[in-house]
């Protein structure tokens, strides 16, 4: 038996101009990984730390949080930077295990080019389309989980549906000069959420023709709910594709298995939305034993921002599966 959870622990961080002391949030975020004692743990927005202005970044903030937990001494698969070497100072994706990872690898526009888009609105004009290009990469671990076949952990976090910069169409950080560049905008988000759901589906259908049977877990903060765009790219239910045959090949969002009334990872003004999933290959989903979700006390995102609260918490809750060893 194994347990596997993704949390997205927003915005770790530490040092000058970080809203809270990470000492603060360790506080209250430590007890509540304890809590999931997950076995594998998929985290988002992990932020990379400068500790000399010369020197490279490091997770310090991650590694302070897991001291003295079981985390601590778990194997660990990151994201670097697309160029270059380390780590990028924001959003990094962290898979620990407790169980070996056998390899791991990132992936940007692997399998999918950037599509062009030329917007209309921008300013000045563009006379060719500019490429969009997702925001983060994918991860990819091999885990060596008991039984004959190793485990396909992917760790995602897809693109927030907030408009994308158009070229001259921003007054501040957050008012746009039109609804036509702010439309533009929203657009592109939908094109970089949906285009990297598809670069994972590719991914994971390369696995599929390998093994039909291979044991797959996509993880992490998809900025989407059930039956959006993104879902419906990875999951490819037989009522999308048309064809039993490609059954075998869909994959299962776990948190369908919870009661509706406790079914949402976010609150965003008042409304509960299930934005983090974890989505298992029918080989895997076949030994699903429990679902879990700790949202118990979950603050409203868009409240505590308008009123500028700091409770250390997430704004996301942890969804966690328990699996049970192969019979």
């Amino acid at each position: 038996m194994f347990r596997i959870a993704t949390f997205n622990l927003e915005n770790l961080d530490d040092g000058p101009g970080v809203g809270m002391p990470l000492s603060e949030r360790i506080a209250v975020l430590r007890p509540q990984l304890a809590s999931l004692k997950a076995d594998i743990l998929c985290l988002q927005e992990i932020n990379a730390q400068k500790p000399t202005p010369k020197g490279p970044r490091v997770l310090s903030a991650l590694d302070a949080l897991l001291a003295q937990t079981p985390y601590e001494g778990y194997f660990r698969a990151t994201t670097a930077k697309v160029v270059g070497k380390g780590y990028v100072d924001k959003h990094n994706l962290v898979i620990l295990s407790r169980f070996p990872i056998e390899s791991h690898a990132q992936h940007w526009h692997d399998r999918v080019t950037p599509p062009l888009f030329r917007p209309a609105s921008a300013e000045p004009a563009t006379a060719d389309g500019l490429p969009v290009e997702w925001d983060r990469s994918i991860l990819h671990a091999i885990v060596r989980i008991p039984g004959p076949k190793p485990l396909h952990v992917f760790n995602l976090h897809l693109r927030a549906p907030l408009a994308a910069v158009v070229g001259g169409q921003k007054e501040t950080a957050f008012v746009w000069k039109s609804v036509a560049g702010w439309a533009e905008g929203y657009f592109i988000a939908a094109m970089k959420r949906a285009g990297q759901a598809l670069e994972a589906r590719l991914l994971i259908e390369d696995l599929f023709d390998d093994d039909p049977r291979a044991l797959i877990a996509v993880c992490g903060d998809f900025n989407a709910e059930d039956y959006e765009v993104p879902v419906r790219i990875l999951c490819a239910d037989e009522e999308d594709t048309g064809n039993d045959r490609l059954a075998g090949r869909a994959l299962f969002p776990v948190d369908r298995e919870l009661a509706r009334v406790r079914r949402y990872s976010v609150i965003h003004h008042g409304r509960p939305q299930m934005l983090d999933h974890l989505f298992a290959s029918p080989a895997l989903h076949a030994r699903i034993e429990a679902v879990e979700v700790d949202n118990d006390d979950l603050g409203d995102e868009f409240l505590d921002f308008v009123e500028d609260r700091k409770t250390g918490r997430s704004h996301h809750a942890p969804l966690v599966a328990t699996v049970r060893d192969e019979t």
